[in-house]
């Protein structure tokens, strides 16, 4: 590889993933592909989601739209977080559906609209007790009456209505069903004041596999389109995902060291024998959590060898033991299973991180050079 390190981003396990999910859901899916597509590439991982079926795009900012529009990527977008005085004009022009959570933003969309001529796409967000964005209580009723009066002018349309959950990552607990119970009171809210929406969405990843009254319309789908297990299952779980994204890097220094060897900054660790110590060209400014450091493992010469010592800005160390470890040698930091390979999985260093592995696939930095490939990406 030219670059120091390398994601290996598997787009049929993206599409495999959306076929997987809508098996269960039976719904639309709207497949999230922010943060540029979780660190995947946005635009990549859109155009294999779609072909699998996946019918809407979501992502949180203008920007973010607007690059899957210059991507030539066209279909039906949701863009959900914005200051009030956002270009909205842009986001009407380019067809993208504007997500709103408060009166403040429905007249700069609804006054955008009127300056271009063209009636704006609008996806009310109610809030049902995430307390981030999204109407609560009185404004709710407010947001969806002004709504309404600028549909009946012709300035907005109100495609759908949605919210998000708290904690649909843990099955049976009750903040889910209080949710749910808002959600459809919001949404009946919204119809007596005579809005009509195409569109009700509210399940998220985890939502959408084990709680099928959250389904409605469309299911946002996040981490599991990546292929990760959105309750935390580190290996292959019932639902039939595959992890997208193979992190890997290789070996740029060795060297055989005695007992007592302070390794990295501190030093935090020191050898209790004679090892062999292997140099990786990645540390936290590529994504590596320092957090980590001293918990984390990667898979070198056919094993999980340890990361010794504090993970630093561009490097970290591993402990390859007697390993016959030379300049050049293949690692995997984390990836699928292939075959007799078991290397680190995204689950296992959000763990070892104290974090998620949102975290983890949006943190791989932009030294570490992306190859989209079709087929499973392999660890060597």
């Amino acid at each position: 590889m030219s670059a120091l390190a390398e994601a290996l981003i598997d787009l049929d396990a993206i599409a495999s993933n959306v076929r997987s999910i809508a098996s269960v859901t039976g719904t639309g899916l709207m497949a999230v592909v922010k943060a540029d597509g979780f660190g995947h590439g946005a635009v990549q991982v859109a155009r294999a989601a779609l072909r699998a079926g996946a019918s809407w795009l979501g992502v949180t900012s203008t920007a973010e739209a607007l690059t899957l529009r210059d991507g030539g990527v066209t279909a039906p977008t949701l863009s959900w977080l914005h200051s009030p005085d956002d270009d909205f004009g842009m986001l009407i022009k380019s067809g993208v559906d504007v997500g709103v959570s408060t009166t403040t933003h429905l007249h700069a969309v609804a006054d955008a609209a009127r300056l271009l001529g063209v009636p704006a796409m609008v996806q009310l967000k109610a809030d049902t007790g995430l307390s981030r964005n999204g109407a609560a209580g009185d404004d709710w009723p407010e947001l969806v009456g002004w709504a309404r009066k600028y549909e009946r002018e012709g300035g907005i349309r109100v495609r759908g209505v949605w919210s998000h959950l708290a904690d649909a990552d843990l099955p049976g607990a009750p903040a889910l069903t209080r949710q749910v119970a808002i959600f459809e009171e919001a949404l009946r809210t919204a119809r007596s004041a005579g809005l009509n929406p195409d569109l009700v969405h509210l399940a998220n990843s985890a939502a959408a596999l084990s709680a099928p009254r959250t389904r409605f319309d469309l299911c946002r789908i996040g981490i599991a389109l990546y292929g990760v297990d959105p309750f935390g299952v580190s290996g292959p779980g019932e639902f039939g995902l595959h992890p997208a994204m193979t992190l890997r890097t290789s070996v740029v220094n060795v060297k055989r060291v005695p007992a007592g060897t302070g390794v990295s900054y501190g030093p935090e660790h020191v050898t209790g024998a004679a090892t062999t110590l292997a140099l990786l060209p990645l540390g936290y400014a590529d994504g590596l959590p320092r957090a980590a450091g001293g918990r984390a493992s990667v898979w070198l010469a056919g094993r999980r060898c340890p990361i010794v010592g504090r993970i630093a800005m561009d490097q970290c160390v591993v402990d390859a033991g007697d390993l016959p470890v030379t300049i050049g040698d293949p690692v995997v930091v984390f990836g699928p299973a292939q075959g007799d390979q078991h290397p680190p999985t995204v689950v296992e260093w959000a763990r070892w991180a104290d974090t998620n592995p949102h975290e983890i696939l949006t943190g791989i930095g932009a030294r570490v050079a992306r190859e989209h490939l079709h087929g499973r990406a392999r660890n060597s």
